[in-house]
């Protein structure tokens, strides 16, 4: 179930009012509330008029004052000629659209650091990989022989290093001179 938005009531004085907190809030608060995913609605508080599309615009346009890297002044242009219905809403189409494929491009930016990480995490498989040991999920290739010598011999080492304790009793036999 989706939450209640969080309702801001927007006085003629200017000052913006959090019902649900009961404290005032200024823009910076409402853009940190729909960073942190909430639904917020700005409503004038004597007509009940819907202002959040104004006021969301407002924010957008405060940060583009502190950082010179708000829309470029084309797009901005385009979007004040754009009066006419259709073609204000073919710019909205194009400005949702833009940003969804950035939102995609996000996505598998974030899940192929996820798959980098991973394989950090799990050096021995990259050895194994690397070497061309198939890793347990993957179908093993037949390879060349040398390959196949040299996957043998690391076998052989992987058991030598788990049975430590039987390697230090022969060891120490030698030592003492019974073989």
């Amino acid at each position: 179930m989706k939450p209640a938005p969080v309702v801001i009531k927007k006085y003629g004085n200017r000052r913006l009012y959090d019902s649900s907190a009961s404290q005032y809030v200024n823009l910076d608060d409402i853009a940190g509330f729909i960073r942190e995913g909430k639904e917020v609605q700005i409503v004038d508080a004597k007509t009940g008029q819907d202002l959040t599309r104004v006021t969301l615009t407002q924010i957008i346009t405060e940060d583009a004052k502190e950082k010179p890297t708000g829309l470029p002044l084309e797009l901005l242009r385009q979007l004040i000629v754009a009066s006419g219905e259709v073609r204000q809403e073919f710019i909205m189409w194009y400005l949702k659209s833009a940003f969804d494929t950035y939102q995609k491009v996000q996505d598998a930016v974030q899940s192929r650091l996820g798959e980098v990480q991973s394989a950090i995490l799990s050096p021995v498989d990259m050895m194994k990989q690397f070497v061309g040991m198939p890793a347990p999920s993957q179908p093993r290739v037949e390879a060349e022989p040398e390959l196949d010598a040299l996957r043998k011999r690391i076998g052989e080492l992987e058991a030598r290093l788990e049975k430590p304790a039987r390697g230090k009793r022969r060891i120490t036999l030698k030592h003492k001179g019974r073989v």
